[in-house]
């Protein structure tokens, strides 16, 4: 096993910092053409970037929740379809721990531009000696434009009768591409649909889905937490991160904005800087309530050697409620903005956009607030993973 040391957050902060010039001026034509830029993407490999949450066997970094927290809201601060990519690759990329060591080795270790993309969907199987002929579609593959591989889940019945849910690994090459990204915000992340048909795929390249850590054949702390859960933290400082950014986008406005049939600037009216002083205390305590989670789950982690359910139920809360921070932020700025914020391409109406998209996605249900009410009074919280 692996020794998960201590990670200095301050270095990925660093390669933020490097990469950010360059996400900033790529984050309209992302925007427009719903790709990460070829140039953009060779910049985000080279600082690791897809690699945060792979195993080091296959060059992954192997970061620790509080860290991974941080360095997706500080991308996110920059362009939240950048690091929504960043993000759900990285919940792929945990799969290496769950192939054999030479699967791994064939998608990312001798690949160090590889990223993995899947969403759900459905296929039919028909199973060979060593292997299936799968035939489906799946959708919401962020990132899936530039993935080097893809995969497809979907139940499987197992010799002892057993049905689970498996993911297919597959070269992108092999896939169709279905263009049906036409949303709200989170555009840049093209999170398009893809199909396959009659595609013979090896046992070997079947994996867990990254939910049952008990199928984990690389055993280092970070797989004793499923993917899920990273990507709940990680996620939730992609909305932290959007707020941050609204925000400070926000002060800038206020202090040039002269409103229509107002004297005085936006910035002197006693409303406007109720609303950034309330602002910044929802973001800084959100901000403090989720680090603090992920340090102490973490910790109870390196000490039990599994995620608890209890610890479960804590990131579940926290996420699901600094998620929710975060919109509350972004509604009060963008209603203090006025007619500033309407715009098309403005970059409070782009925010705006993201951050409602991103609400509507599976870690920002307000139903998780029910499943850890029911939890937290010995119930059971009747938590189903995602299909």
């Amino acid at each position: 096993m692996e020794s998960q040391g201590t990670t200095d957050v301050s270095d990925f902060l660093k390669r933020v910092a490097r990469v950010a010039p360059a996400i900033r001026e790529a984050a309209e034509e992302i925007e427009r053409s719903q790709r990460l830029s070829p140039d953009l993407r060779a910049k985000l490999h080279d600082e690791k970037f897809f690699r945060l949450l792979l195993p080091k066997p296959f060059g992954g970094e192997e970061l620790p929740p509080a860290a991974f927290f941080e360095t997706m809201s500080a991308l996110a601060e920059n362009d939240a379809s950048t690091a929504w990519c960043i993000c759900q690759a990285n919940g792929c990329a945990m799969t290496a721990a769950f192939v054999a060591p030479e699967v791994a080795q064939n998608i990312w270790g001798n690949d160090p531009h590889a990223v993995v993309a899947w969403g759900p969907g459905k296929a039919d199987l028909v199973e060979k000696e060593d292997g299936y002929v799968i035939s489906g579609r799946w959708q919401f593959a962020s990132g899936s434009r530039h993935a080097t591989w893809l995969g497809g889940r979907t139940p499987v019945t197992l010799p002892d009768g057993q049905t689970v849910f498996r993911t297919f690994l597959f070269p992108a090459s092999e896939v169709e591409m279905i263009d049906i990204w036409n949303v709200l915000g989170l555009r840049g992340t093209g999170s398009d649909g893809y199909s396959v048909k009659d595609l013979f795929v090896s046992k070997d390249y079947m994996a867990t889905p990254g939910l049952d850590v008990g199928e984990r054949l690389y055993d280092a702390p970070l797989y004793w937490i499923p993917s899920e859960v990273h990507q709940a933290i990680g996620f939730t400082g992609i909305a932290l991160g959007i707020a941050r950014s609204m925000l400070e986008l926000f002060k800038e406005v206020a202090t040039e904005k002269k409103p229509y049939r107002m004297t005085n600037m936006l910035s002197e009216n006693a409303l406007v800087q109720s609303d950034v002083a309330i602002s910044e205390a929802r973001i800084g305590s959100a901000r403090a309530y989720m680090l603090n989670e992920a340090a102490e789950v973490w910790d109870d982690v390196l000490e039990k050697g599994e995620l608890t359910e209890e610890s479960n139920m804590r990131i579940r809360l926290s996420s699901t409620y600094s998620i929710h921070e975060a919109k509350a932020v972004v509604d009060l700025i963008y209603d203090a903005a006025g007619a500033t914020a309407i715009f098309k391409g403005n970059p409070l109406e782009r925010r705006f956009r993201d951050i409602h998209t991103l609400t509507q996605q599976y870690q920002g249900r307000k139903t998780h607030f029910q499943s850890v009410g029911a939890s937290l009074l010995g119930l059971d919280p009747n938590v189903a993973p995602p299909t």
